[in-house]
């Protein structure tokens, strides 16, 4: 895969997909293969609140970051143009790469066509993509058992899926061949305006004809703009919990911070099933402020999955700085009882944690209002 940055243009390439995913790991794969081509990248992640998981992991690696943060980048096209502003003052990115929220949908009449209808002389809309987390869309497609989402929610999933240009079915090692293959017919039956696309951006796997296609081709301009019913995506939004947290943690002896978090994913993912919740995604990194910037990260996309150690410390530690993402299908008060209840059985524990409660936030997603939406013959714009 070779890319050849054009001086006049810099390509913008938006990388979506429901709540775990595995958008920030495919976002991480293609910056560091365009980087070691000499290639500048710049990212843009983006959520409804501060402090981002996503954000914290992608820095530590040494890319150049902006976070766009109290709302998605529909609703916030006005600082999606600040952020590649600033990350051009910085370091002239060839290539912009850009993770939207994960509830999001609606992006190619929201951020593709405004992009290049009013800023068309500055950039090159790369096609939308779309990531699918296998096992997650084999359940909402049908093909497996697993407690569902509820119909609005889905609706979202769904709406994602059917305005992307290209599919990828990500962490596609993680289901059984026969399942894979169901799947992928499944997705080109349901969705044919997409081309489907197999690969694990965590082992690194089959990614090369999704990137080149991604560098090599431009949004179609005369596609047309899919029906969305917003008070149904409204709606679907509504009903998903966010939770933000931020926590100094100590010890009085040295802990192996990896188990430690493992333990804890499982711990809340236990709390929450028992209360018949289901996770959309749960994300945390501890980070022990050292100057290299290491840190563990672990995830969990499903109430009923095992949680993933993504990036790992190598030595045992006495404190560091813990944050938590949680994404659920449940009242966010009920989130934040479950994780303040949870901190505070480690605070109480005879490992004698000293947990220090920095920030948490708590609340449902307000109702999309795009600055801009193409509507078929024009672009309108919000007064």
């Amino acid at each position: 895969m070779k890319y050849k940055a054009n001086e006049a243009k810099a390509r913008f390439i938006m990388i979506g997909g429901f709540l775990g995913a595995g958008k920030t790991t495919a976002v991480a794969a293609l910056a560091q293969q365009l980087t070691g081509q000499g290639i500048r990248v710049g990212l843009i992640t983006n959520d409804q609140s501060i402090g981002l998981v996503d954000t914290k992991m992608l820095r530590s690696q040494g890319f150049s970051v902006e976070e766009i943060a109290g709302g998605c980048f529909c609703c916030r096209f006005n600082s999606l143009l600040d952020a590649s502003a600033m990350l051009t003052e910085k370091t002239r990115p060839d290539i912009f790469l850009a993770e939207p929220v994960g509830s999001c949908t609606d992006l190619v009449a929201t951020v593709s066509y405004p992009l290049r209808r009013i800023y068309g002389d500055h950039w090159t809309i790369s096609p939308l993509s779309v990531l699918v987390d296998p096992n997650r869309a084999a359940r909402i497609l049908g093909l497996e058992a697993g407690k569902p989402f509820s119909e609005k929610v889905v609706y979202i999933y769904k709406k994602q899926l059917e305005e992307a240009d290209i599919i990828v079915v990500n962490k596609c090692d993680s289901i059984a061949p026969t399942l894979r293959g169901r799947l992928v017919a499944a997705l080109k039956e349901s969705y044919p305006q997409a081309t489907v696309f197999c690969c694990s951006a965590q082992k690194g796997t089959d990614l090369a004809p999704w990137f080149e296609k991604i560098l090599a081709e431009e949004a179609d301009p005369a596609k047309a703009m899919m029906a969305l019913d917003y008070d149904i995506y409204a709606e679907g939004e509504a009903l998903l919990g966010w939770l933000n947290c931020t926590v100094a943690i100590r010890s009085e002896t040295a802990f192996d911070a990896n188990s430690w978090l493992l333990d804890l994913a499982r711990s809340l993912r236990n709390s929450l099933r028992g209360t018949d919740t289901e996770i959309a995604h749960l994300k945390m990194t501890f980070d022990a402020g050292d100057p290299s910037g290491n840190l563990a990260a672990v995830s969990l996309v499903r109430g009923d999955g095992e949680p993933e150690l993504r990036e790992s410390l190598v030595d045992e530690l006495t404190g560091g700085d813990l944050i938590i993402n949680l994404r659920a299908e449940a009242d966010p008060e009920h989130l934040r009882r479950i994780v303040s209840e949870t901190l505070q059985t480690i605070a109480e524990s005879p490992s004698n944690y000293q947990v220090n409660l920095e920030h948490m936030e708590s609340f449902r997603p307000g109702k999309p209002e795009p600055t801009h939406r193409f509507s078929g013959e024009r672009v309108a714009a919000k007064v």
